[in-house]
């Protein structure tokens, strides 16, 4: 018998925002868990604390009250220095804004991920040849990013998230910028890199295509979960 484990459990998570002396409440006593392989979707309107969540999930925002274990490790309890090197290491970001060095090359702004994790020079090529061809860009390896279309800059995007072979990759509203056409694409390859990878897909979005393809859909409003359920079940 396979036991499913938890990658990521989060409980009790509470996040208070002062905004000029005025507290807002972002988060209100959200308890979620995932699995290895998911590919789910936090859905929810403008403000309801879907990209809080997506943070502090992943590091970027400390929750005011709560824990978030990732893969055994609780980051809530550590450093800003050790929670830094743990993302580094172990979780993937994708954003809606591409966030790629505009003087580096495809090729290059994935390399100088593996290079801050001091991998050895013929890894590191050998690592991003690998991931450009995951995400169907090998004509675009030496180009920058002023010369790739939007949805290129995102799949490069993805590719560099990868770098770390992390177990989960957070996408904030990564088709937000992207065309019809792009989008799918885009999404195409999350969902193949999901299924033969094993890489579970968290996303925070607005978007119907997204909501489509996922298997698991979390609505948040007001800063607490209101519905959790399977795609089978939202079908």
């Amino acid at each position: 018998m396979n036991i499913v484990m938890n990658i990521i459990e989060i409980k009790g998570i509470t996040k208070i925002y002062d905004i000029k002396t005025m507290p807002f409440q972002a988060l209100n006593g959200i308890d979620l868990s995932f699995q290895q392989e998911e590919f789910v979707a936090i859905v929810g309107p403008s403000g309801s604390g879907k990209t809080t969540l997506l943070n502090i999930i992943g590091g970027l925002d400390s929750p005011t009250d709560g824990t978030v274990i990732v893969d055994g490790v609780n980051i809530t309890g550590l450093s800003n220095w050790k929670k830094t090197d743990f993302r580094m290491h172990n979780i993937g970001f994708v954003f809606q804004s591409y966030n790629l060095i505009p003087v580096l090359t495809t090729k290059e702004n994935i390399e100088f991920i593996l290079q801050l994790q001091g991998r050895d020079k013929e890894d590191i090529e050998k690592r991003a040849l690998e991931l450009i061809e995951a995400v169907g860009l090998m004509n675009k390896t030496n180009s920058r990013p002023n010369k790739l279309s939007g949805g290129e800059q995102q799949r490069v995007a993805v590719a560099r998230a990868l770098a770390s072979k992390p177990k989960f990759i957070l996408a904030d509203e990564p088709t937000a910028n992207l065309d019809s056409k792009s989008a799918e694409n885009l999404l195409d390859i999350m969902e193949k890199l999901n299924r033969e990878e094993n890489i579970t897909f968290i996303f925070s979005t607005h978007d119907a295509r997204v909501m489509k393809k996922a298997r698991r859909i979390i609505t948040i409003e007001d800063g607490k979960v209101i519905e959790d359920v399977l795609r089978e079940k939202v079908l």
